[in-house]
């Protein structure tokens, strides 16, 4: 892909705990549209993360309960989970992608590799600023899902 990088600085990453954006948090009403947008994908439902803390939503498939790979999920062994959205304090996201892709996007500066990784494919996703990038992180999300599918 060839997205363009994000614009401005890195926002501020808790480095011990959970991992989590201190700094240029989400507005709390993009939040909430890109947070709506989620759940409202086909074959997504919503749930309690299963790693993370009990402010985040956990995306679940509705066709897929079991991981095809250890490396798609953020709970391998676990249900699948390849996505969990950070509550409105945080606004950042964890994904599973290819280890590839994350860097390509940790390179834009739309991310950074997961502060726990266990293979490369987890990543925190900075939360969206505004409209054009609520729009690029739903494309990330359902890359996300695409990837833990097999697609």
């Amino acid at each position: 892909m060839n997205e363009p990088r994000r614009t401005g600085g890195r926002p501020e990453v808790s480095r011990e705990g959970p991992q989590r954006q201190l700094t240029e948090r989400s507005p709390a009403a993009l939040w909430g549209r890109l947070v709506g947008a989620v759940f409202e994908l086909d074959g997504v439902v919503e749930g309690h993360s299963q790693v993370s803390p009990p402010s985040s939503r956990a995306v679940f498939l509705t066709d897929l309960l079991v991981e095809r790979a250890p490396e798609t999920s953020l709970a391998p062994g676990r249900r699948l989970e390849p996505v969990h959205l950070h509550g409105v304090t945080d606004t950042s996201i964890h994904l599973c992608l290819p280890a590839e892709r994350g860097a390509e996007l940790t390179d834009r500066g739309w991310g950074e590799p997961h502060q726990y990784e266990d293979f490369g494919t987890e990543f925190m996703i900075y939360g969206p600023r505004d409209e054009r990038e609520l729009e690029f992180i739903l494309v990330l999300v359902r890359e996300s899902i695409g990837f833990a599918r097999g697609l």
